[in-house]
């Protein structure tokens, strides 16, 4: 197997996963309240995982040394740092909130959520344009 075609499978299969961990929490699916070994609800490990696989994807769809893969790890840090600091703020694994500390969390979690599918629309569309680029120079 090509190391481009393994890419895109790996690509395929983190889109499918936040694709699932979306579906799950619009439907409001009764295994998300699940909870874990060590208490943490499954519906906040899915999250995190969903976030983590949509930015994974936009690493892997954009092209090396761009601004775009820049942002796109960095989006990826953000995904991966989130459910340990909605913890921290939240003070349990639940994420129950009061106060300054649910603002503070909310802050947080839009702009996680925007910079993941920011970055992947951005990465998308890049990879449409170069394959469209390609096929017109061809």
């Amino acid at each position: 197997m090509t190391k481009a075609r393994q890419s895109g499978r790996v690509t395929l299969l983190l889109l499918l996963i936040a694709a699932f961990a979306l579906l799950s929490l619009v439907s409001g699916a009764s295994y998300l309240e699940a909870v874990l070994p060590g208490g943490l609800p499954f519906g906040n490990a899915l999250v995190a995982i969903g976030l983590c696989a949509a930015a994974g994807s936009a690493v892997m769809l954009s092209a090396r040394s761009t601004a775009l893969r820049l942002l796109s790890i960095a989006s990826l840090s953000g995904a991966a740092i989130w459910l340990p600091i909605s913890i921290a703020l939240a003070g349990n694994l639940q994420l129950n909130f009061s106060g300054e500390k649910g603002v503070a969390w909310l802050v947080l979690s839009l702009a996680v959520v925007a910079a993941v599918l920011g970055t992947l629309v951005w990465a998308v569309v890049a990879r449409l344009l170069a394959k469209y680029r390609r096929r017109g120079a061809a």
